[in-house]
């Protein structure tokens, strides 16, 4: 029996359409607050590694994060990246290679820039970081307001204003963050709620360990299974803040275990397997005119606009290092993530269209 070929991408590629690959069923967007695409792609900048005022202890900085090269100091620094991501997806940003990512918004810190990602357009009213719930609908909110996805949308954050950036009272997106303790019906929950009140907080009351983030998220996912998950990491921001550069270094080293060990864990559960799309980008870049500059951001800093990209899982083509082409915006971040999942993403203002590039062509269909 002859079997009929509809090559449906064929006919795409002589028309010069782009056929989007199948949708996922899940997707994970995780922010590392504050973090530069220097040291994404280049590793640990040598001028801040071997200042003492900025990493006390310059041999053991040397040994943990120093290289001849780029490609070595950032593989050392996010060994998950650089051997997974950038073979399995795509990582846009790097400026040396007329890569670009920038933020929108005129204001070049953390709340603008949550607000611009998530709801996929720049709202001038959202200018500080201060705990004001967000006028602006997230494309979660919107994403949970679908039939086949409503209270399959979760946030875990370590900085509480994440709570309000997604306006969870009127959203009704449950989002943990900071101090904040979940409902214990199990030991784990349990005994991750006790080490959120009792360990020692290095920061304020509104940011919790990235460590207990992480930890919380994870046992969330394995007990809930949630179709949509934001994970927002902070203390590589409130380290920089501090002057800290090798402990920065350090907390981003972590962070890359974190997504690794995340990455894994889903992937080892049928309800995630190859049905998955994380990306991974930042809300905002930090100074680089001068080593005392990258403590800061804001538009008085300069480069504090210049962010980067990471995408890769189901539907992502895997074409690694980005060079070249457009200048990409924080605000398509919302639209791209809500195509990942098959959706276009709409809302009372005019929104960021999705990054197009990320998605892999879907192969020809093949029917007895």
């Amino acid at each position: 029996m002859k079997k009929k070929i509809f090559a449906w991408l064929g006919i795409g590629m002589l028309l010069g359409i782009r056929v989007a690959a199948q949708p996922a069923q899940n997707v994970v967007l995780v922010t590392l607050d504050g973090v530069r695409w220097q040291e994404v792609f280049n590793g640990a900048d040598g001028r801040l590694l071997f200042d003492p005022a900025y990493s006390p202890d310059t041999a053991k900085a040397r040994r943990h994060f120093w290289g001849a090269t780029p490609q070595e100091r950032r593989q050392k620094l996010m060994p998950f990246v650089w051997k997974t991501v950038a073979e399995q997806g795509q990582l846009y940003g790097n400026r040396q290679l007329q890569s670009r990512v920038n933020v929108a918004n005129p204001y070049w810190f953390s709340y603008p820039g949550y607000s611009e990602l998530l709801a996929g357009y720049v709202d001038d009213r959202v200018k500080s970081n201060k705990k004001i719930p967000n006028p602006n609908p997230t494309v979660l909110e919107f994403l949970n307001k679908k039939p086949d996805l409503r209270g399959k949308v979760a946030v875990f954050s370590s900085w509480e204003v994440i709570e309000a950036a997604v306006n969870e009272s009127r959203s009704g997106i449950p989002a943990n963050s900071a101090n904040e303790a979940r409902k214990a019906d199990n030991a784990v929950d349990s005994l991750l709620n006790d080490m959120t009140a009792l360990l020692p907080r290095e920061w304020c009351d509104g940011v919790r360990a990235d460590f207990l983030t992480y930890f919380t998220a994870r046992a969330y996912v394995q007990r809930h299974k949630p179709r949509v998950l934001f994970l927002s990491f902070d203390e590589t921001d409130e380290l920089a803040h501090a002057g800290r550069y090798f402990d920065h270094l350090t907390m981003l080293q972590s962070l890359d275990r974190y997504l690794g060990d995340l990455w894994r864990t889903m992937q080892a559960m049928p309800e995630y397997r190859g049905k998955t799309t994380f990306i991974l980008t930042t809300d905002h870049g930090r100074g680089q005119q001068g080593k005392a500059r990258w403590k800061s951001h804001g538009t008085g800093t300069g480069g504090s606009y210049q962010m980067w990209l990471a995408v890769w899982g189901a539907g992502v083509a895997p074409t690694g290092e980005q060079s070249g082409g457009p200048v990409f915006f924080q605000h398509q971040i919302a639209a791209t993530l809500a195509r990942a999942l098959g959706y276009d993403f709409h809302s009372d203002k005019p929104v960021g269209p999705p990054i197009d590039n990320v998605f892999a062509p879907a192969p020809a269909r093949v029917e007895p």
